[in-house]
């Protein structure tokens, strides 16, 4: 057995099972809400599945790994409209993967060396695929703590230079997971510079990248940044984006890696040995997805009315702010968030997910700890029934 198996922590979710068994059951009377798991749930619009339909006759052949060629293409101007740059070479810095998870795991195997005593360096609160692949990729995640007064960015300086020079890889996600925040021009200068100085490549995770809530600001991406830096090869860094909350399809595991060329074509090995080509359906849905944005600006559309709905009832009580972008509410607890979230689940029927479980002690606090992560991902009616549950919830709290 792989003895980096026995580092690997439970998954959140696993952790919110556990500790909800713990809770007893909520009243009867009272429906089910679960806010705890960023699962889109509107609809997959009917030209994809559609799309998917007709290509029926791709499951007699083998995928290429690198993919379909007119799906890349699809990928590559896609990425030049939304972000207003040059079209990247389709041929070589474009790769379709399944889903942005999958990739971000593989890419850690292929970049990492095992015997370098590697760091990767780990938003905290993350995405714990992160960590997974740092450890498995025989690595040792360096967590840098989100911090609330940078509107939960971070003090990338503040990471001495011994851990810089060893490490190998950086995770980045941006609009960031759980709190939404976005990084400005200015962070990814200071993470170019950095890479250009040690050497590590850089992963963006921007798989939030179009949840956003205004038409005329939309968030800034890694390869747009990379391009008014003037790094029109993105050195050292790659893009990971995915279908999934853009175009409510979790289930078709679609998404795409781009960016460097040198490890595009690293990865493209990679990737030969792994087994994660695409299948002819997969890619015809997915070239039907990503060549169409009116469902995208409808699908943002309907989490801006969610936003409305909801903050003005959970601010005022859990000082939940509307986030730069995604479809997460990162709001603080009166009180431990483990056992806030197992009350209120005994309480309201609502389940929120700790944020004490999304993050790591490093450097002496947790930046969970205090916090739940809430995602505006049921339909209007059952975000607003919870929210005004859990307003009920904290202010019977308060007068007992």
């Amino acid at each position: 057995m792989n003895p980096q198996l026995g580092a690997l922590h439970p998954y959140p979710f696993e952790k919110l099972r556990n500790l909800l068994a713990q809770a007893g059951s909520p009243a009867a009377s009272l429906k089910p809400i679960n806010m705890s798991i960023g699962e889109p749930k509107h609809e997959t619009p009917g030209f994809i599945a559609q799309a998917m339909q007709d290509a029926m006759g791709g499951l007699a052949v083998y995928p290429p790994t690198k993919g379909d060629a007119a799906l890349r293409g699809a990928i590559a101007d896609w990425i030049s409209n939304r972000y207003g740059i040059a079209r990247p070479d389709p041929e070589t810095q474009v790769l379709p993967a399944l889903g942005s998870r999958e990739a971000l795991f593989a890419f850690a195997q292929t970049v990492v060396d095992p015997d370098a005593g590697a760091y990767v360096v780990c938003p905290n609160p993350f995405y714990q695929i992160y960590e997974g692949a740092a450890l498995l990729a025989g690595a040792q995640p360096y967590f840098i703590n989100a911090q609330p007064e940078l509107n939960f960015g971070y003090d990338w300086r503040s990471v001495d230079d011994a851990v810089w020079q060893k490490t190998q890889l950086l995770f980045i996600c941006s609009p960031a997971n759980p709190s939404g925040s976005v990084l400005k021009l200015e962070d990814w200068k200071t993470l170019f510079d950095l890479s250009d100085r040690h050497g590590f490549a850089i992963a963006a995770d921007e798989c939030y990248s179009e949840i956003y809530f205004n038409e005329r600001d939309k968030p800034l991406g890694s390869l747009q940044a990379a391009a008014l830096l003037g790094r029109h090869d993105y050195r050292r860094l790659i893009s990971f984006s995915s279908l999934s909350k853009r175009s409510n399809v979790p289930g078709l595991r679609s998404g795409f890696v781009a960016g460097d060329a040198e490890l595009i074509r690293a990865f493209l090995l990679y990737r030969t040995y792994h087994g994660s080509a695409i299948s002819p359906v997969v890619s015809a849905a997915s070239i039907a997805a990503w060549r169409d944005e009116a469902h995208v600006v409808e699908n943002r559309r309907l989490y801006r009315q969610k936003f409305e709905a909801v903050v003005p009832i959970l601010e005022p009580v859990l000082g939940a702010s509307w986030p730069d972008a995604s479809f997460y509410l990162w709001a603080g607890t009166p009180y431990d968030d483990a056992q806030f979230t197992r009350d209120l689940y005994r309480e309201t029927g609502v389940t929120v997910l700790p944020g004490s479980y999304l993050a790591r002690e490093a450097h002496g606090v947790n930046p969970g700890a205090s916090r739940i992560r809430i995602a505006l991902v049921a339909p209007l009616e059952d975000c607003i029934e919870a929210a005004d549950r859990i307003a009920g919830f904290v202010r019977q709290r308060a007068s007992e």
